[in-house]
């Protein structure tokens, strides 16, 4: 049975007519123990089917675990939206990104392309000058309609620098995580396991924690 109708797929597929350049949907899956992985495997096939510019790399987390390494993989489903080249890896999602979260995929896969909104040069410039590796967890809940925009700010970060990584967490799919990060309320970022806020909050505050690492 069909995750989206065919009403949701027009919608789907005239958002995802902006995609520029070819992009890749990297998606970790196993055969056993991952009880939303194949809901989650459904979900990407039907998003690549919508636009021939879509392809997908299906992994076995066991089996393939030299690409989960290159991809820093380590808990599934997860997913990877890279460009052709893969010189954009730092925009993941781990479990799926359906309800609210669909908003984030669907931008991921734009900017991943090619298509991103202009950022004022000085806060340009301050991305471009993080030098040390970043790790950005966003942890979301796929009711809450303030998530997508905390996942979409982390992954531009991610976009324009290749020293910075930023996840979407569902946090009901990755309890021990979201417990350990005393997530109770959403969104909730989590910066190098260092400093953390809650809420969708603008660019200038992510930039503003990652300087202080």
């Amino acid at each position: 049975m069909a995750l989206f109708d065919d009403k949701v797929k027009s919608q789907l597929s005239q958002l995802l007519s902006k995609i520029k350049n070819p992009i890749a949907i990297n998606f970790f899956t196993q055969e056993i123990e991952c009880p939303t992985c194949q809901t989650t495997h459904q979900f990407v096939e039907e998003i690549a089917s919508l636009n021939d510019k879509i392809s997908i790399n299906a992994y076995d987390f066991l089996k393939d675990a030299d690409m989960a390494k290159e991809f820093g993989i380590d808990k599934i489903p997860a997913i990877v939206v890279t460009d052709a080249t893969k010189s954009i890896k730092g925009v993941r999602f781990f479990g799926i990104p359906a309800g609210y979260e669909i908003n984030s995929f669907i931008a991921a896969c734009v900017e991943v392309s090619g298509i991103t909104e202009p950022l004022p040069e000085a806060i340009l410039s301050r991305i471009k000058k993080i030098a040390k590796p970043i790790h950005i967890q966003v942890f979301v809940t796929l009711t809450c309609p303030y998530c997508p925009a905390a996942v979409a700010t982390a992954h531009r970060l991610a976009i324009e620098n290749p020293n910075i990584t930023a996840d979407m967490i569902e946090s009901t799919t990755f309890t021990p995580l979201a417990v350990k990060h005393n997530v109770s309320s959403v969104p909730k970022v989590v910066i190098n396991d260092i400093y953390e806020f809650v809420g969708a909050q603008p660019i200038n505050v992510f930039l503003d924690m990652i300087e202080k690492i």
